[in-house]
């Protein structure tokens, strides 16, 4: 066997395998990172893509929502409310203010301070989830650090609210032993369907993404040609992999993913991640933003869309013989070398899932 053959088989092992390296990490140690990334320099007006163009993109309506998106970040942002009403009015969107009952913001401690990083990243999913679901209401719940114990805290008290359809959570960090133990912090049965980015650093399994009762977004890339959408592909920094530790759910299995070896495939759907495709965002000033983070809250307000985004139902409707009007298949580009892992292709594959949204219904 060749040094490059043997290379290939060694990769493809490590996305499936857990590390040794990894046997002394656990939850304790776990610290959330959102995976943003931002285009060029910012500016006093908005060059990224608009609402209206992704909406184009993914057949999405003008308009709608039900219920409560909720946004799991850490830290305060000071100006999130009054920046998500600069980046409605710049886009048309109907207002979205604790005023009018639209936008809430709890702080799991009185004390949280602000971050500047973290910051952006709740404008971009506050924002972007108002942009997609102008009707639903966003509840933003500040953790006081990004600690594995107070992102689940501040997960807890969402999915208690009565209100509450969907919850996205745009961070993840490295697996861990205990994490299959924390798989009821996502319960199936509450209604709300639980959105986790897949991470934005290539082939492998992060977590929450990695819990059998989340939906995994991995990325893509959107080109256009003369101002309209021509293609989709996967981009190159997508997340995705087979878990460590989650044993492979039941609508997977039924489903027959190739080489999961009985344990979580990563990613379950896909989403427009790379910052070149990147979405304007306030914050002070325009920013262009990207990563698999912005994702996440966009299929949350799909969610609230729909009423019907979930799992169970994502795998049989690709399973079924109309599988081309709920997703489109993204069968090109990759997020690595690991060959069979790292490639996009037909049905599912391991950087895009089941593919990028076309339809709230499901």
């Amino acid at each position: 066997m060749t040094k490059n053959r043997l290379y290939v088989l060694f990769l493809a092992v490590v996305i499936a395998q857990p590390l040794a390296s990894h046997a002394a990490y656990r939850f304790k140690d776990f610290r959330g990172r959102p995976p943003i990334h931002v285009f060029g320099n910012a500016t006093f007006s908005p060059q990224g893509l608009s609402p209206s163009q992704i909406k184009a993109v993914y057949g999405l309506p003008a308009t709608g929502g039900h219920g409560t998106i909720a946004i799991i970040g850490a830290y305060e942002n000071p100006t999130v409310e009054k920046d998500l009403n600069v980046f409605s009015a710049q886009f048309s969107l109907s207002p979205c203010t604790s005023k009018n009952g639209c936008f809430e913001k709890h702080k799991m401690d009185a004390n949280v301070k602000a971050d500047s990083g973290w910051s952006l990243e709740t404008s971009l999913d506050t924002q972007w989830s108002h942009a997609i679901a102008p009707n639903a209401k966003i509840l933003l719940v500040e953790a006081k650090t990004p600690s594995g114990k107070n992102l689940l805290d501040a997960v807890d008290y969402a999915r208690k609210r009565a209100d509450v359809v969907a919850i996205s959570m745009s961070w993840g960090g490295p697996e861990f032993e205990e994490e299959v133990s924390l798989d009821d912090h996502f319960p199936n049965s509450s209604g709300i369907t639980f959105f986790a980015s897949s991470g934005d650093n290539g082939a492998g399994a992060s977590w929450p993404a990695a819990s059998a009762n989340v939906v995994a977004v991995g990325g893509t890339t959107i080109n256009f040609l003369k101002n309209k959408f021509s293609s989709e592909k996967a981009w190159n920094g997508s997340g995705g992999g087979v878990s460590a530790y989650e044993p492979e759910p039941s609508y997977q299995t039924s489903y027959d993913i190739p080489r999961a070896h009985g344990k979580r495939a990563i990613p379950d759907v896909s989403y427009d991640a790379d910052p070149k495709s990147g979405f304007s965002v306030y914050r002070g000033k325009w920013y262009v933003l990207g990563g698999t983070s912005a994702g996440a809250p966009q299929w949350a307000a799909i969610k609230s869309l729909g009423l019907s985004a979930t799992n169970e139902k994502f795998y049989r409707d690709k399973a079924g013989e109309n599988h081309t009007s709920f997703f489109r298949d993204i069968t090109s580009g990759a997020n690595g070398v690991c060959v069979y892992y790292c490639e996009a292709r037909k049905h599912y594959d391991y950087v895009t899932g089941l593919g990028s949204p076309l339809t709230v219904k499901f």
